[in-house]
């Protein structure tokens, strides 16, 4: 049983109001706590967990019906989970039958395809997705955007998007897809865009919003911040490095 004598209190726990990271956690001896050491193995086994979570995408594209969409469900190069985690260059491609359901699936240019995939966590996938796009359409369509079927994939990383916007010939690819657990969150959202999808693109070509999640970047504003993006992508025709959030430098700017 641990001495109460022996606990020393970090002195900046009072920064821990301000985050969920494990920081200021004090120590008892030259050890933690051990309510904290347990915490911390608690969300250990909660992110391997989120990380071998299977997808359901028959699931997903039922409860997405919602948004008058037709769905498309296709899958990436891998067979099964534990490929998925070993191989990440096999979910950024499509495989056979795939390619060959959307090369028969579109043959004019649109404005946008939307891309879900499990990527590292189906969690995160199957709790905010339909949230997320639920604000963010009715913004697409009220600009008078045009939109491909949604695609559900299976197994995908995020340049899948690529190969899908190509085969559908879309001008820009938005893919949201569940983002590597940590130990702080195991269920947050990634949101990735790019302009003229193609198999040559790079990291450097995507535009990415991240932890949307309603204790990170919450359902609305992560819908203002897609929308406003993609807006921006399709008035400059680019994106990447180049395209920023001009709203958070304006704000700054502001605030100074």
């Amino acid at each position: 049983m641990t001495n109460k004598k022996s606990l020393v209190k970090d002195s900046w726990s009072n920064l821990r109001q301000y985050t969920s990271a494990r920081i200021a956690l004090g120590r008892a001896g030259g050890s933690l706590k051990t309510d904290d050491w347990l915490d911390f193995k608690l969300a250990h086994a909660r992110a391997r967990d989120a990380v071998h979570g299977e997808f359901d995408a028959e699931a997903l594209a039922k409860e997405l019906s919602s948004i008058d969409l037709p769905a498309l469900l296709v899958s990436s190069r891998i067979k099964d989970r534990a490929e998925f985690l070993k191989r990440p260059d096999l979910g950024r491609r499509l495989d056979t039958v795939s390619k060959r359901l959307l090369s028969e699936s579109s043959d004019t240019t649109s404005d946008l395809v939307i891309v879900v995939s499990d990527g590292l966590s189906a969690s995160a996938v199957h709790a905010h997705v339909a949230d997320v796009l639920s604000k963010l359409m009715p913004k697409l369509l009220e600009a008078s955007w045009s939109l491909l079927p949604l695609v559900i994939a299976r197994y995908g990383r995020v340049a899948i998007q690529d190969e899908i916007g190509a085969l559908l010939a879309a001008k820009t690819a938005l893919i949201l897809i569940g983002e590597r657990p940590g130990l702080s969150a195991t269920d947050s959202l990634g949101a990735y865009l790019v302009h003229d999808p193609n198999m040559a693109n790079t990291d450097a070509n995507r535009n990415c919003v991240s932890n949307i999640r309603p204790a990170g970047l919450n359902y609305q504003k992560a819908a203002d911040t897609l929308f406003y993006l993609l807006s921006e992508i399709k008035r400059r025709q680019i994106s990447g490095v180049e395209v920023k959030d001009a709203r958070v430098l304006m704000d700054c700017f502001i605030k100074e």
